[in-house]
Formats: structure tokens, C-alpha cells, sequence
């Protein structure tokens, strides 16, 4: 699907602990950028019902309903803007697909099908290249229970009680060949479905997060300027506990 229209849409292609929660927040906060989460994370098109509020019992049909949840979706992420943002993650990439199949059967291929569901939509990949910070990140968010903190250092999101953090070289090798393994999906997504991303690394972002913020503002036909006035609203959870690790990890493996 082409389309001579201007791009009002983006999808942030990721995987957990790379950063997507800090680009997330910083797209919101311009308040022209749409409200980008991840709008339809869950795997079952009963959570997507439950989220999005709506009775289940009143669609006559499955198309009837994921019109519905799709509707639902687009104005959350829309934030009250012109634009739409959403968060993908890999994990729940293929149900989604799946229901956009049942949504638009007439589409040949995902990006016809997404582009019939959101317009002309800008992918970005999001990934982290040191995939051992990412699975030490992952895992004691995990543990801990605490997943993102405020830039303030309160908390932000935590999704269990706080527990002690212990030191587990397979859980960290998991999510190692865990993010390897997501990054080389969405690698074979884009060669499939000739889609050329913008890339975005998480040191990057971490880095300069108000550089990467313009530039996405650009790319979405939005004033690059008003990235100068959003300040991270996060901040990073490595500490000296990660470096630990990370030297007991490299040890173990030599």
C-alpha cells in the first residue's frame, strides 16, 4: 500500500530493557506526538477487551470487535494529538499481526494490513547492543520487582514487592539469547517486508535523549525544537550491583 499521505503514525519496534519506556515518555511529554505505549501487548483478545473497557458481549462478530479495540487503540495512542504512537514488542508481535489478518483479509502482507489500520506509519527499531547490560537489567527488574524510577529517583513502575537481588548466570544467559533473539525477528521482519527503519540504539538515546527526540520529531513532519524543552522523565537503574554482575557474568564465562 503506497500512499501520498503525510506520516501520522510510528510504530517503536523494541524489545524489553532497551530503552523504550524513557522514548516513550519523551514523545508524550512534547504533547504533539502522540501517547506511544504498548496499546496492544497482551496475547488475548479478552485483555485487549478488558483494557480498552469495553463489553464483550455486544459485538456480534470478531471483526466487529477488534474494529472496536482498534478504534479504542488509536485514540489512547493518539493522546489527544494528531498522531499515533505505539510500543511493540516482539513477544506480542504475531497475535497482533494475526488480528490485523482478520481485520483487513484483503491486504497481501503485514505493512498493507498496519498501513490500513494506522496510515502511512514510520517503524523505528529500537534495540540495545550490549545485550549483556539488557539481560542484567532484565533480570534484576525481575527479582526486584522495580522496573523503571522517576529522573528524581522515586519510583515509577514497580510489578512486584521488593526482594533481594542474587547474582543467576542462566537467568542472565537466557535473556541474553532472549534479546538476540528478538532484535534478528524484527531484523527478518523488515527484510520481508521491505521496511527500512529508523535506527535508534539505547546508548544513543541514553546519551543525548533530547538529539534523538528531535530527530524523530523531523521524521514525524513535527517542530524538531520543541525537543530542547522535555526533560528525561527517567532514570537509569544501573548501579554498582549491575557492574557486579556484569563482572561475575564475563568471570564465569572465561
Amino acid at each position: 500500500m503506497t500512499s501520498s499521505q503525510p506520516i501520522r503514525s510510528y510504530m517503536i519496534c523494541t524489545a524489553p530493557r532497551s530503552g523504550s519506556t524513557l522514548l516513550c515518555k519523551l514523545l508524550a511529554a512534547t504533547q504533539s506526538a502522540g501517547n506511544p505505549c504498548s496499546h496492544f501487548h497482551s496475547t488475548s483478545l479478552v485483555d485487549w477487551i478488558d483494557d480498552y473497557e469495553l463489553e464483550g458481549d455486544r459485538f456480534a462478530s470478531e471483526q466487529m470487535a477488534l474494529q472496536a479495540i482498534l478504534d479504542a487503540g488509536i485514540e489512547r495512542g493518539k493522546g489527544g494529538t494528531d498522531v499515533f504512537g505505539l510500543r511493540m514488542q516482539g513477544g506480542s508481535f504475531d497475535f497482533f499481526l494475526q488480528q490485523l489478518g482478520i481485520l483487513f483479509p484483503e491486504c497481501l502482507n503485514d505493512v498493507d494490513r498496519i498501513e490500513a489500520a494506522f496510515g502511512p506509519i514510520l517503524y523505528i527499531h529500537l534495540s540495545r547492543p550490549d545485550r549483556l547490560g539488557q539481560a542484567i537489567s532484565r533480570v534484576l527488574a525481575e527479582q526486584t520487582g522495580l522496573w523503571h524510577r522517576h529522573s528524581d529517583g522515586s519510583e515509577m513502575e514497580r510489578l512486584a514487592p521488593p526482594k533481594e537481588p542474587r547474582f543467576d548466570a542462566r537467568a542472565i544467559e537466557r535473556h541474553i539469547a532472549e534479546a538476540i533473539a528478538h532484535d534478528d525477528a524484527w531484523e527478518q521482519w523488515f527484510a520481508r517486508e521491505g521496511v527500512d527503519p529508523i535506527r535508534i540504539s539505547y546508548d544513543a538515546l541514553s546519551k543525548d535523549p533530547k538529539a534523538v527526540l528531535a530527530q524523530l520529531l523531523f521524521a514525524l513532519n513535527l517542530d524538531p525544537a520543541q525537543a530542547q524543552y522535555v526533560e528525561p522523565p527517567t532514570a537509569k537503574l544501573a548501579d554498582a550491583l549491575s557492574l557486579k554482575w556484569r563482572g561475575q557474568y564475563e568471570k564465569s564465562r572465561d
